[in-house]
């Protein structure tokens, strides 16, 4: 049995395939980012997946690749994790800018993009990822990402910025208690998340001018820090995965046309590409 998986901050997406590379089941469970998330927690979050523990002796392959694994640290820690669960396993562990290119542009050079729940970019040149910046993470980079942009509502909010109309309904939708917030912001695990839920509030109001201007702001600054760099023209084709950039396609793709830049494909979730690269490119 061979298990495929995606894993984000929010969520993680799994396929089970039989030895012939046929679809078994699919699964999805909370987030595993083991930069932000404890190894005890990482564990719970997949034992308590009964369809994942029940093949736990079956599985002989695991091809994880996941938000918070761009580095040895937290790809270890993970990795451990897995092989104390998957004990007759071979784990693999990768960064999710990895799934986002096989997903996206397979072995085909691009600029690939990833705004969820955090934010990141690579330019792979058909062979190496390319990056133009280490991700330092939510609190001080993800620009254009989901906990960006729930930051950023916060923000407007309390420093009343908001215009009236918004912030009645922002104040409709959401507990936003002082000592609450910061409860969640600095005392409980996962701040990142918990950030990105108040972006789901630009989904609803997308039409609205003012979640656009903040959109776009936050698209632009994307723009400057994550793909201007690389220095590519329209040549290059531009992917983006996730449903930040899936849902605000339009703005994304104006800022990309300013820029003199052209996006070839948006995936919302990249598992299927992901399976579908691993069943023609793996043995």
């Amino acid at each position: 049995m061979i298990l495929i998986a995606d894993g984000g901050s929010t969520k993680a997406d799994w396929i089970a395939l039989d030895n012939d590379k046929n679809e078994v089941f699919r699964v999805r469970t909370l987030g595993l980012n083991p930069a932000v998330i404890s190894e005890k927690e990482l564990t719970n979050r997949i034992v308590n997946m009964f369809q994942l523990i029940n093949i736990k002796e079956e599985v002989t392959d695991i091809y994880f690749y996941g938000a918070g694994c761009g580095s040895p640290k937290p790809i270890d820690i993970l990795s451990n994790v897995l092989k104390n669960i998957f004990t007759n396993s071979k784990v693999n562990v990768a960064e999710d800018m990895l799934a986002a290119v096989y997903a996206a542009s397979g072995k085909n050079p691009a600029i690939v993009c990833i705004l969820g729940t955090g934010s990141n970019s690579c330019y792979f040149d058909g062979t190496q990822l390319h990056t133009n910046s280490v991700s330092l993470g939510y609190s001080v980079m993800d620009e254009a990402s989901g906990n960006y942009f729930g930051k950023l509502l916060l923000r407007e909010y309390f420093y009343s910025k908001m215009p009236k109309r918004i912030a009645q309904k922002f104040e409709e939708i959401y507990n936003l208690d002082v000592d609450e917030i910061k409860l969640n912001l600095y005392r409980q695990p996962n701040p990142n998340m918990y950030l990105a839920t108040f972006a789901k509030f630009m989904f609803e109001f997308k039409e609205d001018k003012y979640i656009e201007k903040i959109i776009k702001r936050g698209f632009n600054e994307f723009f400057k820090y994550r793909i201007l760099p690389f220095g590519k023209t329209d040549q290059t084709p531009i992917y983006f995965i996730g449903s930040i950039a899936f849902y605000f396609r339009g703005i994304l793709e104006k800022v990309a046309q300013k820029n003199n830049l052209k996006i070839y494909g948006i995936i919302q979730r990249p598992i299927d590409n992901l399976l579908e690269f691993h069943k023609n490119n793996i043995s």
